[in-house]
Order: structure tokens, then C-alpha cells, then sequence
């Protein structure tokens, strides 16, 4: 029997769930940080000053990063999504039509009604991902 270890990244919901803990961590630090940077306004040659911008600048980055990995990751549940209600018709075969008994197609309207009817263009959609997201997508689905 191989026994699977518990990993707090197994699905994409709990690596979200870590992230936003990230996250409040960060934010915390952040304002700890700012707090001491006030603090030590007054010493302009300090070095601890020195030390404290460049922690603060660092959490910056840090939150932007973490930000960024937030969004990833909402961009790959929607895409297990998208790619979910695809492959669900096809795994569902008791929701195909039955074979029945041809149908006759209805007779083609005559040409002066095609001519009445106002055929308006519809809007092309917009691409629903970029190739980033796609090969984001093509290594979520190879990492399973």
C-alpha cells in the first residue's frame, strides 16, 4: 500500500487558500514595517533606516508577486472549469438524443422570405485566452 502524504497543494483551492494567508501575512509585515519606518524618520544616516526601505520595498515586490500568483490561480480554476463543462456532454452518454426515427427537415422557406429576413452580423468573440494562459493551462492539465 503506498500511503499518500498530506500536501497543502493539492488542488488549486487550497494553494489559494495559502496564498491568501500569504497575503494577510504580508500585509501585516508591511505595516510593521511602515510603523518602524516612521520611528526612525528622525535619524537620516541610520543605517537600521536604510535596512528598514529596503525590507519595505522588498514586501512590496513580495505583495505584488503573491498578487500575481492570486490571479494565476483564479485564471486556472476558471480554466479546470471551462475545460470541465466541455468534457461533461461527452462523459455524460445518457444525455445524447436517442437514435429515432428520421425526421423530415422542414421544407427551405421560399427565396422572397430568405430576402425579407434582416441578417445582422453577430460580434466575433473576443479570444478567451492568450497563449500564455494556454500553455498555463496545457501544464495544469500535464501536471495531474
Amino acid at each position: 500500500m503506498s500511503k499518500r502524504r498530506e500536501n497543502p497543494f493539492e488542488s488549486i483551492e487550497s494553494a489559494r487558500e495559502y496564498i491568501a494567508i500569504l497575503s494577510e501575512v504580508i500585509a501585516e509585515a508591511k505595516l510593521e514595517v511602515e510603523e518602524h519606518l516612521q520611528q526612525e524618520a528622525g535619524f537620516e544616516q541610520s543605517r537600521s533606516l536604510d535596512a528598514l526601505r529596503i525590507a519595505h520595498y522588498n514586501l512590496v515586490k513580495l505583495e505584488t508577486h503573491v498578487g500575481s500568483s492570486s490571479r494565476i490561480l483564479n485564471d486556472l480554476r476558471s480554466l479546470r472549469r471551462l475545460l470541465f463543462a466541455q468534457r461533461a456532454p461527452a462523459i455524460q452518454p445518457s444525455a445524447a438524443k436517442p437514435v429515432a426515427a428520421a425526421v423530415p427537415e422542414p421544407a427551405a422557406p421560399p427565396v422572397d422570405a430568405v430576402v425579407a429576413v434582416r441578417i445582422t452580423p453577430t460580434p466575433s468573440p473576443k479570444p478567451l485566452l492568450t497563449s500564455a494562459k494556454k500553455a498555463v493551462a496545457v501544464a495544469a492539465q500535464g501536471s495531474r
